[in-house]
């Protein structure tokens, strides 16, 4: 056996305490498991005593002989093939790097420039000027070059003698129509005229011709007799009085709702916070989801100082600068521009260069939502207080919030490693179709199609102003695809980019569209823009964890850290499983058909025809009804089902937040960081065919290799959860208010790396081992790395 001397090195006593527990574990393990004492290298011994410092001059001499070695020797894979880097298990090539590399990067200096070109007529105080460039970002409604135009937005498709209104449309109104948002409201004239009427307040609703039946809606007929009426006894909306509605002294209608962003209360008789990407930086104005600057900023979240602004109101990004000030003609001749300014920050690459894209791309679709909760992980309460949302597709915003505000953004594309290109699909996506100038008629009602051509448009836009796509055929960029099936429908013009996506099909098996919503169905699209290539390549793109709401309750349990004696259910899955449930999805091709297996050998809960599954067992739950304690029975769980819905779901990360071991069950479907993780280490995989064998080979697993993997889940379930986008609102509900809420309270004492750590991380370790870029090193950049770190093992 390896022994050590802990006099002899100078460690923490924890770091002593973890060694020693160790030595126990693997006396026992040798006893149950091994037919000889394993390697210490199994449980990362050789990585935690390399991390103790020695203290004797022969010591020295034999770490600095270690430090020599190369990375392989120096960093070598345990039983599993995992490295471990900062508690996680890699694979092995990524965290020998990591841990030889990343861990001793050192800043470098990095020139960024504050522009200062002005913008037309000040944009009309209809938009922000992008300093950078000297043109104006318009608000929803609003363009021309100095934002002096007003749309016309209609609310309504074109009238026909049977549709008086048009036909139906989300944003379809019968009364007041505010044409530069395409949004319904009660209008002058009334008590309330900017309260809201969206969809059916506005007309006629009958009630439902069956008891199951829901009621229906005449689009052909306004209501205003009720909704306009000051008569108490009478349904109305527009002129109701919110005390007296509360009081119920008087009637309202009860379709009738506060669906849009900025408006709080049954009646939205409060004005609160709307949305904006990093709430403006404190820098600007939120306006229903589109920033407006202070004068001297710019940028999506109004985080992009001018020369016009103060350096001590500039972010930490930015901080601390050495400034200089440029020549007089480094701007030339034109008139009006500010001289620029030269701050040198030092910074660890990677560097990543946010594009300011247009407002199209994403203030505009943030502006126009028609229901607060589209494409969002927040909104916010009568109080201003953060309400987070359930909203799946709000981990696009939560990524683009912390790439916003890192220090790892430049403004410096000349230096930068990365180029994101922030389109938001996932409000493309729940837009489509919301009002007349978001009609997919073009597209043949797919809203993959739609979402293609806004992705498409934004490339267009890079190639013409930019010079960085070209230089790597845009191998450097990133997009992020947040929908059901991620990149499957990503123009091919940009396959060649990094993808992070939800969704990881290499279309090895299921090589079509997975989705049972034929709106999202991607087989139809002209191959002359999608290109034949798959949803994800595993060597270039990643995927990322989905948006969790922050549970402050499972947090305070720490569900995660639930003990392996408390976990008495073996399998756990609850969930839709298809037409043969109440409720079910009624297509035979949702979840490809995985869920509807799953659940006719081990459904514990009765199907319509009463039947449990052929080979239904106490300790194995899998229900279709939704669990009020759904957090709790996974955490009292050892295995977890993970399976796609419509495309990707959210169950891979319900399992690892509540401790769980994921058995993943869709075959050639990566799952989160699952191409740089070693999934062994912390999960099962099952192929769709041994679904009836599923049991039997869970029973398999003796409770050493049970104790294993539920300690590296434990160890990695931060890496699941956007905790850096979470602390962001924390901070800047702070600075408003002063104080931090529980949620926040709870959530600053986490400290180990989340999903935009190991993000950061993986970009870190492919700048330097992608194939691509070891072979197109032309130029000399600082990296801030040892020599060691740049040479392909």
């Amino acid at each position: 056996m390896t022994m050590f001397s802990v006099q002899k090195l100078s460690c923490s006593w924890s770091l002593v305490a973890t060694i020693v527990s160790a030595i126990a574990l693997v006396s026992l393990v040798q006893l149950f498991l091994f037919p000889a004492v394993p390697s210490f290298d199994y449980f990362g011994y050789k990585q935690v005593k390399d991390s103790c410092i020695p203290i004797t001059d022969a010591a020295k001499n034999n770490s600095l002989q270690r430090q020599q070695q190369p990375l392989k020797a120096r960093f070598p894979a345990d039983l599993h093939k995992a490295v471990v880097y900062r508690g996680a298990p890699w694979k092995a090539n990524i965290g020998r790097w990591l841990s030889g590399c990343n861990s001793v990067a050192s800043p470098i200096k990095v020139q960024e420039e504050i522009s200062g070109k002005k913008c037309k007529d000040w944009c009309s105080g209809q938009g922000v000027c992008n300093h950078e460039f000297g043109q104006c970002r318009c608000f929803h409604g609003f363009n021309g070059d100095g934002c002096s135009e007003r749309q016309e937005l209609s609310c309504n498709y074109p009238a026909t003698q049977d549709l008086p209104y048009g036909r139906w449309v989300v944003s379809i109104c019968s009364t007041h129509c505010d044409t530069t948002r395409a949004m319904c409201f009660c209008g002058e004239g009334t008590k309330y005229p900017h309260r809201p009427v969206a969809e059916s307040c506005g007309f006629q609703v009958y009630l439902p011709s069956g008891p199951d039946a829901p009621k229906a809606v005449n689009w052909s007929k306004a209501d205003h007799e009720n909704i306009f009426s000051t008569n108490g006894s009478v349904p109305g909306w527009c002129n109701v009085d919110p005390v007296e509605a509360y009081d119920l002294k008087v009637k309202f209608k009860e379709e009738c709702d506060c669906k849009y962003d900025g408006l709080f209360g049954r009646f939205c008789e409060t004005p609160v916070l709307s949305t904006c990407v990093n709430q403006c930086s404190g820098q600007g104005h939120c306006r229903g989801g589109f920033c407006q600057c202070n004068n001297g900023w710019y940028g999506v979240d109004c985080s992009i100082p001018s020369v016009q602004s103060s350096i001590s109101d500039w972010p930490q990004w930015l901080t601390p600068a050495q400034i200089s000030i440029p020549d007089n003609g480094r701007y030339g001749p034109a008139v009006g521009n500010l001289l620029g300014l030269k701050a040198v920050v030092e910074k660890k690459r990677p560097l990543i260069y946010v594009y300011d894209l247009p407002p199209e791309f994403n203030s505009v679709l943030l502006e126009g939502r028609h229901f607060k909760f589209e494409c969002v992980n927040r909104i916010y309460d009568q109080d201003n207080a953060t309400v987070w949302t359930e909203q799946l597709y709000g981990s696009q915003i939560a990524m683009y919030e912390s790439l916003l505000a890192s220090p790892h953004r430049t403004l410096n594309g000349e230096e930068a490693d990365y180029y994101f290109v922030p389109v938001l699909d996932s409000c493309i996506i729940t837009r489509a179709d919301d009002a007349p100038h978001l009609s997919m008629e073009k597209h043949m009602g797919l809203r993959s199609s739609f979402a293609l051509e806004f992705y498409k448009n934004a490339l267009d836009h890079i190639v013409q102003r930019y010079p960085y796509w070209n230089r790597s055929s845009g191998r450097d960029h990133i997009w992020l695809f947040s929908w059901d099936e991620g990149a499957c429908y990503a123009p091919k013009e940009i396959w060649s980019s990094m993808m992070l996506v939800h969704w990881g099909n290499t279309n090895s098996k299921h090589n079509h569209s997975t989705t049972a919503y034929w709106a999202d169905n991607w087989d139809h699209i002209s191959s002359d823009k999608r290109g034949n290539h798959s949803c994800f390549d595993p060597q270039k793109d990643l995927v990322i964890p989905a948006w969790k709401r922050p549970d402050i309750t499972s947090l305070s349990l720490k569900l995660w850290a639930r003990p392996r004696e408390d976990r008495k259910t073996l399998f756990y899955f609850n969930g839709n499983l298809g037409p043969a449930y109440e409720n079910g999805r009624p297509e035979s091709t949702y979840s490809m058909g995985i869920r509807q297996k799953l659940a006719e050998e081990f459904g514990s809960s009765p199907n319509k025809d009463g039947q449990l599954g052929k080979q239904h067992v106490e300790d194995v739950i899998v229900i279709a009804h939704p669990s009020e304690s759904y957090h709790n029975d996974l955490a009292s769980s050892v295995f977890c089902g993970v399976m796609p819905g419509d495309g990707w779901s959210g169950r891979m990360e319900d399992s690892i937040l509540q401790g769980c071991i994921p058995v993943v069950i869709q075959d050639g479907i990566f799952l989160p960081w699952e191409n740089v993780l070693n999934y062994e280490s912390f999960a099962v995989r099952l192929r769709e065919d041994e679904i009836p064998n599923l049991v039997n080979i869970l029973r398999g697993f003796n409770e050493t290799e049970l104790e294993f993997m539920l300690t590296n889940v434990k160890n990695i379930w931060q890496r699941y959860l956007y905790r850096d986008s979470i602390l962001l609102e924390a901070k800047r509900q702070k600075s408003a208010f002063g104080y931090v809420r529980d949620w926040a309270e709870k959530f600053s004492e986490l400290s180990e790396d989340d999903v935009f750590s190991t993000f950061i991380q993986t970009l870190h370790y492919k700048l330097y081992n992608d194939p691509w870029r070891i072979q197109n090193t032309n130029t000399k950049k600082e990296t801030g790395l040892p020599e060691e770190c740049l040479l392909k093992e």
